[in-house]
């Protein structure tokens, strides 16, 4: 059973989602860059699509299991299994307005005001919450220009850093969403389905969990190892392997977070260390 899998056709998520899939060993097999379908690895076949269409495809059965923005997914709100957040293209929407309107905080937001989006679904359901009845202008992009035309009071908007909404005179008074990739599939009871699934899920958390980790190996004195453990407790505690003919060194494994490695090292060489090796990590399953 060869499962089909929408991925995104362009843009900077596209790259990222084809740079975790070639990570986890399934890796994208295109006949061309324009090419709308690829192997991956032999039992799942990618499409490229529209990063916003991709649930739509998952939900109709086009596809299996997709990948897009968590935005996208609840923006069509179609019923798919959320699967797992794959960590990156984070991001938020918000409401945002120009710095002079007086509008500091969503319930300065007064009845009738117009509301541009390229979200009029999610933005129509956050100020019906509110209790607050609001126009919405659907736009295709750039909603962050809307107020400047005088077509909307106020934007609806995806922002990471928020530094294109300052720059546009706006600021952010709410978030409505957060946002990131996510791996979404259609819900089916299909055993092999199922376990295929597992298996791609398992496979792109191995290269998550990889991330921002790197494994070290050092010879650590024996009587310096209650001090060692301290430095690197690793996953489950260092693995301490004794050096043939090592006399009063160990050699002591540990999985490490990348951005303290600096200061582990310097820790371990003041504690008396050697041969410290520090390597990247491709895949780590707990």
């Amino acid at each position: 059973m060869l499962l089909k899998i929408a991925l995104p056709n362009k843009g900077r998520l596209s790259e990222e989602v084809r740079e975790l899939f070639n990570d986890a060993g399934l890796e994208v097999r295109a006949r061309g860059e324009r090419a709308l379908t690829a192997s991956l690895g032999g039992e799942f076949e990618a499409i490229f699509v529209r990063a916003q269409d991709i649930p739509e495809f998952v939900a109709d059965g086009a596809a299996h299991a997709g990948v897009t923005g968590w935005d996208l997914v609840n923006e069509a709100g179609r019923e798919l299994e959320h699967l797992m957040d794959l960590e990156f293209g984070r991001c938020r929407l918000v409401v945002a307005a120009r710095e002079e309107s007086g509008i500091g905080h969503a319930n300065d937001v007064r009845d009738g005001m117009r509301v541009a989006s390229c979200f009029p679904r999610l933005t129509q359901d956050y100020f019906a919450r509110r209790g607050q009845s609001v126009t919405v202008v659907p736009v295709s992009g750039a909603a962050e220009i809307a107020p400047h035309l005088g077509i909307a009071d106020i934007v609806v908007d995806l922002t990471s850093t928020g530094s294109t909404l300052k720059m546009n005179g706006l600021r952010e008074v709410a978030t409505v969403l957060e946002s990131s990739a996510r791996l979404v599939a259609c819900r089916t009871n299909v055993p092999e389905a199922r376990r295929k699934l597992e298996e791609l899920k398992l496979a792109l958390g191995s290269v998550l969990a990889a991330r921002g980790k790197r494994y070290l190996m050092a010879n650590v004195p024996k009587d310096e190892l209650p001090r060692v453990r301290e430095v690197l407790p690793g996953l489950n505690g260092p693995t301490v392997v004794d050096v043939l003919d090592g006399g009063r060194f160990v050699a002591v494994h540990a999985v490490v977070p990348a951005k303290t490695i600096y200061r582990t090292v310097n820790a371990l060489k003041t504690l008396g260390c050697e041969g410290i090796l520090v390597t990247r990590i491709e895949r780590l399953v707990a």
